[in-house]
C-alpha cells in the first residue's frame, strides 16, 4: 500500500484537528480573561463597599460620641438644677412655701 493518496488527506486531517485545538484553546483563554476580568471587577467592588462601610462606621461612632456627649451635659445640668433647688429649698424660711 503506498502512501500517496491517503498522506494529504491524512494531513489535512491533522491540520483541522490542530486547527480546532488552537481555537478551542484560544477560546477558554479568551473565557478565562473575561473570568479574570469580572473577579477583578467583583473584587473592585467589594473594595469600594468596604471603604463606604468603614465611613459609615466610623461616622456612627462619631454621632454616639456626640450622642453621649449631650447626654452627659443634660445629665450635669439636670443634676445643676436639683441642687440648685435643693439649695433653695434648704434657704426658705421656715413655714414659707
Amino acid at each position: 500500500m503506498s502512501n500517496t493518496p491517503i498522506e494529504p488527506e491524512q494531513r489535512q486531517r491533522h491540520a483541522e484537528a490542530e486547527r480546532e485545538k488552537a481555537e478551542s484553546s484560544r477560546r477558554e483563554r479568551e473565557h478565562l480573561r473575561e473570568l479574570a476580568e469580572a473577579a477583578r471587577a467583583a473584587a473592585e467592588d467589594a473594595r469600594a463597599a468596604a471603604e463606604s462601610a468603614r465611613h459609615a462606621a466610623m461616622s456612627a461612632v462619631e454621632a454616639t460620641a456626640k450622642t453621649l456627649e449631650a447626654t452627659l451635659a443634660h445629665m450635669k445640668a439636670v443634676e445643676d438644677m436639683r441642687r440648685t433647688l435643693r439649695d433653695l429649698q434648704d434657704e426658705e424660711p421656715d413655714g414659707v412655701n
